[in-house]
């Protein structure tokens, strides 16, 4: 039923990295910033479980530039 070694691991695991990189790079800063827009605990949530999305929203829609 759950065959992993047909999964293409070369493509698939580029993705999985980068995924893992842009979220905990997203709540680095979001630890450090001061003001957001909107509450940090809602970006926090949306950076971990909206996968690849959450860390781009927050960068582009979520930070304050100061």
């Amino acid at each position: 039923m759950n065959d992993w070694s047909a999964v293409p691991w070369n493509l698939v695991m580029p993705l999985i990295i980068i995924q893992v990189l842009l979220m905990v790079v997203a709540l680095i800063d979001l630890v450090r910033i001061h003001e957001t827009k909107g509450p940090k605990w809602l970006w926090a949530i949306l950076i971990v479980v909206v996968s690849i999305l959450g860390p781009i929203a927050y960068f582009i829609i979520g930070r304050k530039q100061q």
